[in-house]
């Protein structure tokens, strides 16, 4: 491998890696969690992302913003309103990331089950 491939992976790595961190960090939130499930339903404004939560206009857009910066959501103004998506991207790296080690603790778990059995079957 090249000098420039190698580095071009190392990159991609590095922003993904990047990309996870910040899609986590905002994700460790239970209000910014709470805005990602809702917005699973369809986009929604700001205000009626609010509703639920007893929070002043000030504070939900500070959520509102970390999540826009994590890449989990984009929002686009149009007159006074503004309106939030979710980013599908985002939220499908970060289920790839978790179903990678999932998978891998789900072998291990089965090997462990099998271990178990076939001590019991020695017994």
């Amino acid at each position: 491998m090249t000098g420039i491939g190698r580095r071009s992976i190392l990159f991609h790595m590095a922003k993904f890696s990047t990309d996870l961190d910040r899609a986590f960090s905002a994700l460790g939130d239970p209000t910014r969690r709470a805005i990602v499930s809702r917005l699973c339903e369809g986009p929604k404004s700001v205000s009626e992302l609010s509703e639920p939560f007893e929070l002043a206009l000030p504070s939900l857009l500070k959520h509102v913003r970390v999540l826009e910066e994590s890449g989990l959501i984009v929002s686009e103004k149009t007159g006074r309103v503004r309106t939030c998506r979710i980013e599908p991207e985002a939220l499908q790296a970060t289920e790839a990331w978790l179903g990678q080690h999932i998978a891998t603790w789900e072998r291990r778990l089965d090997r462990m089950e099998a271990h178990i059995q076939r001590m019991k079957r020695e017994d």
